[in-house]
């Protein structure tokens, strides 16, 4: 039978990240592909507790329907920690859907879009469905620069993008005073900023930065996520945004799948109402921050001259850039034939892809199989590099 596809439908395209993972199943390979937090953070025995206490206490409504801002008591908390109002709180069903509706409520065919360069692959994906005009603004190792905020760049433009916090692909973290300048010009030029911040709470040193909607809570709309501190299995973000957005991403979440369910939420909120976090995300730290050491002191040992790193300071990615003539994707395959993976650097990028780069990711993979996947990695870029 013969299919006809959408116009949209038909300009969709499979993650990257996505088709690489597929290659990864196989246990032979070290993977530094993945975005996965570790299994070793799960806590597995304090979730089958919150389960049963759930299915024990409020049976009947974790297994209703239920609104769609979500599960008061979860909002109440999201919105106690980030000292905002609960009507600014939306819950999702993980934080990509709230990518998904900020698409829909705000960009339509030909919009422009401020991004990173580079950003985070999801966020191409889910606002490429509303086809805007991607506009990557000029970046460094400490984000974005927001002197290149020009009234040209952003007169007209929907949204500009970020992650402030150990960027997904680069690690990289923005510090206070480019914050401050940031959500000034963004002030000033009436731009709306989307802070994604999955990865703020895994700081491996020093404290946490204030987030960019603290700054300006009326025109940024932050988004988080339980998926890097709890688990991502049970798909429970959150948008936090001024009341007039909050109830048109109401409105697009209706649409789209009506609530996130019920019973994942209530799992998440007798799990964590306790203070559980606070005690949980220090052990997740504390083992992001070995994993992350284990790699850069095995890239100094087994990678060449020419090829460079940062050293992040938390999340979960080391950004690697190759000499120029080289192309990470076109090494992905040679990679994959001696059982070890990483994510080429281009498809992070909304224009003009910088080939010579790689992501590796350190926290799913032991310590031991760092060493001996870097090594893997060092000799395929030696050869390349004397080639």
């Amino acid at each position: 039978m013969t299919w006809t596809f959408s116009e949209r439908a038909q300009k969709l395209t499979s993650s990257a990240i996505r088709e690489i993972l597929k290659v990864t199943e196989r246990p032979e390979v070290i993977s530094f592909a993945g975005g996965l937090p570790s299994p070793a953070t799960f806590p597995v025995e304090r979730l089958r507790a919150a389960c049963a206490d759930v299915l024990t206490a409020a049976p009947s409504p974790a297994l209703q329907y239920g609104p769609t801002e979500g599960y008061m008591p979860l909002r109440e908390w999201v919105a106690a920690r980030y000292n905002v109002g609960v009507n600014n709180v939306l819950i999702t069903t993980g934080s990509q859907q709230g990518l998904d509706l900020l698409g829909k409520v705000l960009i339509d065919v030909g919009s422009r879009v401020l991004v990173e360069t580079p950003t985070y692959l999801g966020a191409l994906q889910a606002f490429s469905l509303s086809e805007p005009q991607f506009v990557s603004v000029p970046s460094d190792d400490d984000g974005l620069l927001p002197g290149s905020l020009t009234p040209q760049l952003t007169n007209g433009a929907r949204l500009l993008y970020c992650l402030p916090n150990f960027q997904n692909p680069t690690g990289r973290r923005m510090p206070v005073e480019r914050r401050r300048e940031l959500t000034r010009i963004a002030a000033q030029a009436g731009l709306l900023l989307i802070e994604d911040d999955p990865y703020g709470a895994l700081a491996y040193r020093g404290e946490q930065l204030p987030t960019l909607h603290s700054m300006h809570p009326e025109g940024v709309v932050h988004m988080g996520s339980f998926s890097k501190v709890l688990t991502p299995g049970l798909r429970v973000g959150y948008v936090i945004a001024p009341e007039g957005l909050h109830r048109k991403l109401v409105q697009a979440k209706q649409a789209a799948d009506l609530h996130t369910p019920s019973f994942t939420q209530r799992i998440v909120h007798e799990t964590i109402k306790d203070g559980f976090l606070d005690e949980h995300i220090p052990k997740i730290r504390a083992l992001y921050a070995d994993q992350c050491h284990a790699m850069l002191e095995a890239l100094s040992r087994h990678f060449p001259a020419g090829v460079e790193w940062n050293q992040p300071a938390g999340g979960m990615f080391i950004w690697v850039k190759l000499p120029p003539h080289l192309d990470g994707m076109a090494l992905l395959d040679e990679a994959i034939a001696e059982n070890v993976a990483f994510v080429p650097g281009a498809p992070f990028f909304a224009n003009e892809p910088q080939k010579n780069t790689l992501r590796l990711s350190f926290v799913t993979v032991p310590k031991e199989k760092i060493e001996a996947g870097i090594a893997r990695l060092g000799r395929i870029l030696t050869r390349a590099c004397g080639a």
